[in-house]
């Protein structure tokens, strides 16, 4: 018995560790990401096949385009895959729609009809490049639906209607298709991936917290990575609604943990930045500030989310205190310093509890009328978007002057195959306008497209002559596309994987019957590869923004709103740090390969940031200190403004006058009683800090 019962127990402990290796096996990483594009690329096809099914059965003239907008339609998750079939579908209609009101008006006029067209096209993609969230998309579709549908019936205007009607039907279906087997087979929800990407973004923000009250150490890129994942949250969180799984208070929620998770960044860089000067006194701090800082870090790096909650409301009430006792005891520079630092790391934890409870009421674990939190749900602002009008403008023009070429050598040289060439260089102006740089992407697009043509070739001549039953036709066509849809699964692929699904259902004539013709592929394949190979040489020479100038101009923009926030009245601060957050995001795929360069144009950014919200306080200020001390504040921001302007030689020109006038200010009200007073001398502290001006015996030269 004893023997048996070794022997089981020895067997359930090699099944417990097998299963544990394969456990472990399968949730790598690659392999996990290899079984998610498997389990994508097979729903896919499933959905593709039902929406072919359904074309076929009601007659449709042309059930190839179903295929192709379940794959274009197709995301990963089922809040993505819904939205974007809600913004592919609206975007169709109106694409339709304006090309039947636009090529009838001009049958006989083919160049001004098409420069019309392109005219249509160049608007959408205009305010798809300023819009920036997913619901871009539908003016990208309304671009594209016309390039597909206008250009063919431009020397055809009788059929115009058949094919926009038809058109809308088809992709209908294919949204219908994908949306069903997305929702209810083996549903990947977008919920769970926000989650999961926003608690990893609180973890984060501790450890760069952390990280700065250690010191410089290897983790000075998490202010980046922040800014990262802020933007990415905000993709995720426009797919959310579409998801089943949200309520309005999460929604402000989400806002509300977005603005505190934003002001988290400018906070880390003005703590850096005090520390570094303080490190720089003779005199250590208090005992009292030093024991505060260790606590500090232990509090950050506790995992308990509870612990963390009762650690940090004692931590609040223990900087709170000796804030005032420094201010009220301030003798020296440094002993304000000291005060203008524990203001800081105030506000910094209190940013961390409420980041930490409203993470909470995402999950439904705790209250939202806990702290008065519930009343700023509908004040949040959210993620706010850098919109530069003139650059949308110019790959716009370039997109236009691009199609309008394209049209030109079509009509003169009577190609009669040039139509669909044009309509595909509409679709890749569309689809790839929103890049600095398309041309990578399009060549990517050409070599899927190449696959693409091969497969459909093979398809055409050699397998689907022989092909009867439409199960033998499923059966026939899964490896290509479960292929296909395996690269579209992955980012490094995923334009690959487009060429390879808009080409093949096309290519090989999938209809109701067999009708394959050689001559009509190849000219259609010549006309593929003439468009595209014409869009990255056009759109190299005319969309093409280089990464230098797009930073420079980022920064020129932040310098810009500068001034305008020191002369005038400006946006909240709230508004200006998350569209500063933006503008950081967006600097971040540029700065890539620059090395030491790139950290310094980020802090640049973080920089301007800070004297943003410091300017801006301080008119707000003003009106609380009249007479001799408005006027002075007043001249001081004058002086900031012309700071900040684009003539390089005014900074210096500008640095010993700013310094003088904010030591007259903080001399004047050291003796003032107003009781504003501290508050304004820690915000000149920090507008010397942050613009690194000299105080007396020290340079903020970092």
């Amino acid at each position: 018995m004893n023997k048996i019962s070794s022997s089981l127990y020895r067997r359930m402990r090699v099944m417990t560790a097998i299963s544990r290796t394969l456990r472990e096996l399968v949730t790598k990483p690659p392999i996990l990401n290899d079984v998610n594009a498997l389990l994508f690329s097979l729903k896919s096809f499933i959905a593709a096949m039902l929406a072919y099914y359904i074309a076929l059965r009601i007659g449709l003239a042309r059930p190839s385009w179903s295929i192709v907008t379940v794959y274009i339609v197709s995301q990963t998750s089922v809040g993505a895959s819904l939205s974007r079939g809600v913004y592919r579908l609206v975007g169709t209609i109106v694409g339709a729609l304006a090309t039947v009101l636009i090529v009838p008006n001009f049958v006989n006029y083919p160049l001004i009809c098409s420069v019309v067209l392109a005219g249509w096209i160049a608007f959408c993609l205009y305010f798809s490049l300023l819009d920036r969230t997913p619901r871009a998309y539908a003016f990208v579709l309304a671009g594209y639906t016309a390039s597909l549908i206008g250009f063919p019936a431009v020397f055809d205007p009788g059929s115009i209607f058949e094919i926009a009607i038809v058109r809308v039907q088809e992709v209908i279906i294919g949204i219908l298709s994908a949306t069903l087997i997305h929702r209810y087979v083996l549903p990947k929800r977008i919920t769970g991936q926000f989650n999961s990407t926003l608690s990893a973004a609180l973890r984060d923000a501790r450890q760069l917290v952390e990280g700065t009250l250690r010191g410089p150490c290897e983790k000075d890129g998490m202010p980046f990575q922040l800014a990262s994942a802020l933007q990415f949250l905000q993709g995720l969180g426009t797919h959310l609604p579409y998801d089943f799984a949200n309520t309005v208070s999460r929604y402000g929620s989400r806002r509300l943990i977005h603005d505190r998770l934003a002001r988290l960044l400018p906070l880390t860089t003005e703590l850096r930045d005090r520390l570094q000067f303080l490190n720089r006194e003779t005199s250590p701090p208090s005992a009292a500030m030093r024991i505060l800082l260790e606590d500090i870090q232990a509090w950050l790096a506790c995992e308990d989310m509870s612990q963390r909650g009762v650690t940090g409301e004692a931590l609040i009430a223990r900087a709170a205190a000796l804030k005032l006792h420094l201010n009220s005891h301030a003798v020296t520079c440094t002993d304000r310093h000291f005060a203008n630092l524990c203001s800081h790391l105030l506000e910094i934890i209190k940013v961390l509890q409420e980041c930490d409870h409203l993470y909470g009421t995402l999950n439904q674990a705790t209250s939202l009328f806990k702290n008065g939190i519930h009343r700023e749900l509908k004040h949040g602002k959210g993620y706010v978007f850098h919109r530069d009008y003139l650059m949308a403008a110019r790959s716009t023009l370039g997109a236009f002057i691009t199609i309008v070429i394209g049209c030109i050598l079509w009509i003169y040289s009577a190609w009669p195959d040039g139509a669909t060439a044009v309509s595909i260089l509409g679709v890749c102006c569309t689809l790839f306008g929103s890049f600095d740089t398309p041309a990578p992407h399009i060549i990517k697009y050409i070599i899927g497209s190449v696959y693409g043509v091969l497969i459909s070739l093979i398809y055409s001549f050699i397998l689907l002559p022989q092909v009867t039953e439409f199960n033998v036709l499923v059966a026939v066509l899964a490896p290509a596309f479960l292929f296909a849809g395996s690269l579209q699964a992955r980012p490094s692929t995923t334009f690959m994987a487009m060429g390879i699904t808009l080409t093949l259902p096309i290519l090989s004539a999938l209809g109701a019957e067999y009708s394959g013709d050689f001559a009509a592929s190849l000219n259609t394949s010549i006309a593929l590869f003439v468009a595209t190979g014409f869009s990255v040489v056009s759109m190299s020479l005319l969309q093409t923004v280089q990464a230098e100038a797009a930073i420079k101009r980022l920064l020129q923009h932040s310098r810009r709103d500068i001034r305008r926030r020191a002369l005038g009245p400006a946006p909240n601060e709230i508004y200006w740090t998350n569209l500063m957050i933006d503008r950081t995001a967006l600097l971040l795929p540029r700065l890539q390969g620059r090395g030491k360069s790139s950290g310094d144009r980020i802090n640049e950014m973080l920089h301007y940031l800070s004297i943003g919200n410091v300017v801006s306080q301080l008119r707000s200020l003003r009106v609380n200190f009249p007479g001799q001390t408005e006027m002075q504040l007043n001249g001081l921001l004058s002086v900031v403004a012309q700071y900040f302007s684009d003539k390089k030689h005014n900074r210096l020109l500008m640095r010993d006058c700013l310094q003088r006038k904010i030591d007259e200010l903080i001399a004047g009200i050291l003796s003032d009683t107003n009781i504003r007073a501290d508050q304004l001398i820690e915000l000149l502290i920090d507008l010397r800090i942050v613009l690194r001006l000299r105080d007396k015996e020290h340079i903020y030269d970092y």
